[in-house]
């Protein structure tokens, strides 16, 4: 049995986009439609990174780990995944499909890691989703509550909190407005990927031009000392110094997924051998200068010890009366690019689990089509549904957590795939190459997984319970109706 575990998917040549792709199709049931451009990718890759690292957790990571130096926090984060982005950029050119991380290993490290893998997307997808709509309601209520029409905390907190590792009870009921606009975007993401692409480029242009009045008018209330001591003292592991550093970049590690969900894309890219390196590391290299530099515009107009708020853009901008003007804008594009971000989260994990369910691996079900919409409905509606209870439930930082250490095991694993491919099947044409394998691609590991343990030591129970559960439905279902295995 331990031997067919670890049993690997064959790659093979697929003339329809002219790259290799993996076996599995449906036949006889609806399927992808490939729609979506270079311009498209690099859109939904920036829709997805630009967003909550900016408007929700770069305060909450410089009040609480890195101070000033969050922007190196950022930089080691952005280093970490552009490691991983040449993988990625690597496999999505080569195996033009919809499962991302999960379908390369599955191709590489074999079924049982796949499977580990796949579930481990749901943390970076689904929870991502849920994260992300906590901060979206923080912003919302702010603008509604400058009107006169903010709700009550009870209706906009989540009833639950995390404080030393321990659930307590907020006296909040649900967080209304994050399960609304889960709802909202679940339907949108039922309905088609072409019209969610093109909605998703509308706010991406409105977040960025937001972004640049930020950066434009906040830069002359920059006070130089609030960058001194710009790596404060250390107080604790992970707690400022560099470990402080290191611990930021774990938790802002959360914000450069969006090149992940770019290659859950691929099995709809019109040309994908040339689009995906494209869209991967377009967005990736564009989303870190803007983080680099928004982070060092906020930590330099407020004291970081004030920026632990869920909405530290606006909070700055509070402490300026005479940029009052630009807080409204801030938070209204806030809004927007926050909806950008859920948009891409929710797109993405239906399509790791069409994958999934095409293996055999999970139900059928999960594979169906829309017959009009050509979207995998049912798992939308799954993904909408529990991604609402647990924006309404949970807290941010919990939900950011693991969040980043799902991520970081998936970028860990593609790193470590493609040296293994390039061994074991040198003969499979790469349309992109990546640079230096055998130093590129450890390092891709090593820088992932050192991430991943800074998180993983304050929520081990939650990650370990996770994985529990995960084989449990593997050993429970997948094993046993693995197409693979059947040789279908």
């Amino acid at each position: 049995m331990s031997s067919s575990l670890f049993i690997t998917k064959p790659v093979q040549a697929a003339p329809h986009v002219d790259a290799g792709e993996l076996h599995g199709s449906l036949k006889g049931e609806a399927t992808l439609k490939r729609t979506l451009t270079a311009r498209q990718l690099i859109a939904l890759g920036i829709g997805a990174v630009i967003g909550a690292g900016i408007f929700v957790l770069s305060g909450q990571a410089a009040a609480a780990h890195a101070g000033p130096a969050i922007t190196l926090s950022f930089i080691i984060a952005g280093v970490a995944c552009a490691f991983a982005g040449l993988c990625y950029a690597e496999f999505a050119s080569m195996l033009p499909v919809s499962g991302s991380a999960y379908s390369y290993s599955y191709a590489t490290l074999g079924e049982i890691v796949a499977w580990f893998i796949g579930w481990n997307l749901v943390l970076e997808y689904m929870f991502a989703g849920s994260t992300v709509a906590v901060g979206w309601s923080g912003y919302l209520n702010s603008l509604l509550q400058s009107v006169g029409l903010g709700l009550p905390d009870s209706l906009a907190t989540a009833p639950f909190n995390v404080v030393d590792g321990k659930l307590i009870s907020t006296g909040g009921w649900v967080n209304l407005p994050a399960v609304a606009i889960i709802v909202a975007i679940s339907w949108l993401c039922y309905i088609g990927i072409q019209q969610s692409a093109t909605v998703n480029s509308i706010i991406v242009a409105i977040k960025l031009v937001v972004i640049f009045l930020f950066v434009a008018f906040g830069i002359k209330y920059v006070n130089p000392a609030n960058w001194h001591p710009f790596i404060p003292d250390a107080q604790g592991p992970g707690k400022f110094g560099f470990g402080g550093v290191v611990r930021g970049a774990a938790i802002v590690f959360f914000a450069y997924i969006g090149f992940d969900a770019v290659s859950t894309a691929a099995g709809e890219a019109k040309n994908p051998q040339r689009d995906m390196p494209i869209g991967i590391l377009g967005s990736l290299f564009f989303c870190t200068l803007v983080y680099i530099i928004v982070a060092a515009v906020l930590t330099g107009m407020l004291p970081y010890g004030q920026l632990g708020t869920p909405k530290p853009v606006a909070t700055v901008l509070e402490a300026y009366p005479a940029l009052n003007w630009l807080r409204m804008i801030v938070e209204i594009g806030a809004i927007a690019g926050l909806s950008s971000v859920i948009l891409v989260m929710l797109m993405s994990q239906p399509r790791i689990f069409y994958s999934m369910a095409q293996d055999g691996l999970l139900p059928p079900t999960f594979a169906k089509v829309h017959p009009k919409y050509q979207t995998p409905y049912f798992g939308t509606l799954i993904v909408g549904i529990c991604a609402a209870v647990l924006a309404g439930l949970l807290p941010i930082n919990l939900l950011g957590d693991l969040v980043s250490m799902g991520t970081l095991l998936a970028f860990a694993v593609v790193s470590a795939g493609v040296l293994i491919l390039r061994k074991t099947r040198p003969d499979i044409p790469r349309p992109f190459r990546v640079p230096a394998p055998t130093i590129t691609c450890p390092l891709g590991v090593v820088s992932c997984l050192y991430l991943f343990w800074q998180p993983f030591s304050e929520n081990w129970r939650i990650m370990l319970g996770w994985t529990v559960l995960g084989f449990f439905i593997y050993f429970g279902y997948g094993y046993r109706h693995s197409r693979l295995r059947k040789g279908g």
